[in-house]
């Protein structure tokens, strides 16, 4: 049986009812983060990083029920990913190792201009991905209340795309809510690819999580409201609209309410999205509703932005209660 046959027949098995013990199973690539921390001489702060991972820990520190799907390399670096997931209650069960490929890592360097990115993940064990490994992760597919996939995820290979895409399918299958954060990064793929998948990619989710300027990239379109309606008519039930600064703008498709931005001293706003779509996940797998969800998930990205890193900052309940109640 090949990949293609393997998957129809879980999708079958799938449209059973299956029980929800997890709250959100995360796929993507995780690596090892360098964040500039000084400029000269440049001193760089070792951390880990990866955009869907980032979401995971996030929305384990909320205290939701996560694991994550991935392939990572048989070295020191995937040795540590492992020992972060796991001191953060990330499910690792179900993730692959590959004695032939590397982890992949990052560079970030910050300037007046903002945080810049430099990659060494080309034929990283992630971007070996395979659909035949969306197979093997089925049952933690279909346990979990959502499935979060990016842009990124399906920008690091043909094969990571089509792997993605396949989980997507057997989400659907089993009544698995699916996320999709837009994560454009154009240094990955050419636009015009980028725009046939992620368009395609909308139209399989549930909730999109959009940026305004990935969007503008994407599309061309520059307005809030053109935005949330084109991303209903690819097939999106609920959007919220990532605005940075000025907040965010969340849609279910018949009512939308804007969250406003909050006033707080940026330093490094690396995964603040990632953290924003981890809580956010985590909210309203608790059974907030779109608009709690999002103005607790408002909060916590406002509170990352004010350490160094995609993962240390990431606040914790108690820290973004707080700040919600000042």
């Amino acid at each position: 049986m090949d990949a293609s046959q393997t998957i129809a027949h879980g999708v079958r098995l799938l449209q059973m009812k299956t029980q929800k013990t997890q709250d959100i199973v995360a796929l993507g690539e995780a690596m090892v983060e360098f964040n500039q921390t000084q400029a000269e001489p440049p001193l760089y702060l070792q951390g880990f990083g990866g955009d869907t991972s980032n979401a995971a820990i996030a929305a384990a520190r909320t205290g939701a029920q996560v694991a994550y799907l991935t392939r990572l390399g048989a070295d020191r670096w995937g040795d540590r990913l492992m020992d972060l997931w796991l001191s953060e209650n990330v499910d690792t069960a179900a993730v692959l190792r590959d004695a032939h490929a590397p982890t992949g890592m990052y560079f970030v360097s910050h300037d007046a201009q903002g945080h810049h990115f430099s990659y060494a993940r080309a034929g990283s064990a992630a971007s070996r991905m395979q659909p035949a490994d969306a197979a093997t992760w089925q049952s933690a597919i279909a346990a979990s209340r959502w499935l979060h996939v990016s842009g990124i995820s399906l920008a690091i290979s043909a094969s990571a795309c089509d792997t993605a895409f396949a989980a997507m399918q057997l989400a659907r299958a089993s009544g698995t809510r699916v996320a999709l954060d837009s994560n454009l990064r154009l240094s990955l793929w050419p636009l015009a690819r980028a725009q046939a998948c992620i368009t395609h990619a909308i139209g399989l989710c549930d909730l999109f999580l959009p940026s305004l300027e990935d969007i503008t990239a994407l599309t061309g379109l520059t307005e809030p409201q053109a935005i949330i309606d084109w991303s209903h008519a690819q097939g999106a039930q609920q959007v919220v609209l990532k605005l940075g600064a000025e907040g965010a703008l969340a849609s279910d498709g018949q009512t939308q309410r804007r969250v406003p931005g909050l006033a707080v001293q940026a330093v490094d706003a690396t995964g603040a999205g990632d953290c924003f779509a981890g809580n956010l996940l985590a909210r309203l797998s608790k059974g907030d509703d779109l608009w709690t969800a999002t103005a607790y998930a408002n909060a916590a990205a406002a509170l990352s932005v004010q350490g160094y890193g995609a993962v240390a900052p990431l606040p914790r309940p108690d820290a973004v209660i707080t700040y919600l109640r000042s």
